[in-house]
């Protein structure tokens, strides 16, 4: 049997996520950062935790946290683990899981990551919009079609979240519906990532990313770019850099996962986000949170 990890993103975290055991690494990522994330993670506000800034040094933190605790409670799964995934944000998290960046250079990387992912569009000019139902290829048509709109996250069979420009997010919906979409849910997301706005955020992480090591990667990451196994220190850097501006292909990463033999997900950090999503996308598979690991 064939285990992969796999790593939340933003929109799984919550005040008090981490409680009992990520105190140690929190206090750490203060230190790297300057600024008092632990209280934030442990104490709230709620409406500063769910800044991009914060909210992703603080998902990489507790992930890194939950999977250094779940390698003390079964030692064996550090050995068993046969591959590893990270939906946008936890990318980085698998990345650290895989060996090719160290915490202290991940937590940086992913504060920073957000102040520019933050800072590429004005406020209140993008937006993103999850889509239930509805045909993927007709999806992208009618992105095209639109204008100033992408398909940001392929997330499972019928759940597709689409972004940016707000006035052509808007403009999509009724088309969007003509063509199959059961539903559109506006998500309360501060800019529209995974489109080419964010261009001005990838070329400033591209930057950044120049400054740290990223190691050849010990177990294969299903990067969200390509939906494929890289082990490459370089390859994973060029990736990085383009899954800022990329639609996150979650649904295929996991599909090529099990055809190469996966048979078991353990989701590892905040919430259970993904593993609703893998079941939806495959219900044959196992799907576990670390807690129940």
């Amino acid at each position: 049997m064939k285990t992969a990890f796999v790593f939340p993103g933003q929109g799984s975290q919550s005040v008090g996520m981490g409680k009992g055991f990520a105190e140690k690494l929190l206090e750490q990522a203060n230190q790297i950062l300057g600024f008092d994330l632990k209280k934030i993670v442990l104490e709230g506000p709620e409406e500063e935790l769910i800044k991009t800034e914060i909210q992703q040094p603080a998902i990489f933190t507790v992930s890194v946290a939950a999977l250094e605790e779940s390698r003390k409670q079964k030692a064996e799964l550090g050995t068993q683990v046969a591959a590893v995934a990270g939906h946008s944000l936890g990318e980085y998290s698998a990345l650290y899981s895989a060996g090719a960046i160290s915490f202290e250079d991940g937590v940086k990387t992913v504060h920073l990551r957000g102040k520019f992912m933050q800072a590429a569009v004005p406020a209140g000019e993008g937006a993103m919009a999850a889509l239930l139902g509805g045909d993927r290829d007709a999806i992208i048509n009618i992105c095209k079609g639109v204008g100033g709109v992408w398909p940001a996250n392929f997330n499972s069979p019928g759940q597709i979240v689409i972004s940016g420009k707000k006035s052509s997010v808007e403009a999509a919906g009724e088309k969007l519906k003509a063509a199959g979409v059961k539903k559109i849910i506006p998500l309360a997301v501060s800019a529209p990532f995974h489109c080419p706005l964010m261009q001005p955020a990838a070329d400033k992480l591209a930057i950044e990313l120049e400054k740290i090591t990223i190691n050849d990667a010990k177990i294969p990451v299903y990067a969200n770019v390509t939906a494929a196994p890289v082990k490459s220190g370089a390859e994973i850097k060029q990736l990085l850099v383009k899954q800022v501006t990329a639609p996150v292909l979650w649904e295929d990463s996991i599909k090529k996962m099990i055809a190469d033999g996966v048979t078991s997900f353990i989701e590892v950090g905040p919430g259970k986000v993904l593993t609703g999503l893998i079941k939806k996308t495959d219900p044959n598979v196992e799907v576990k949170s670390y807690v129940e690991a």
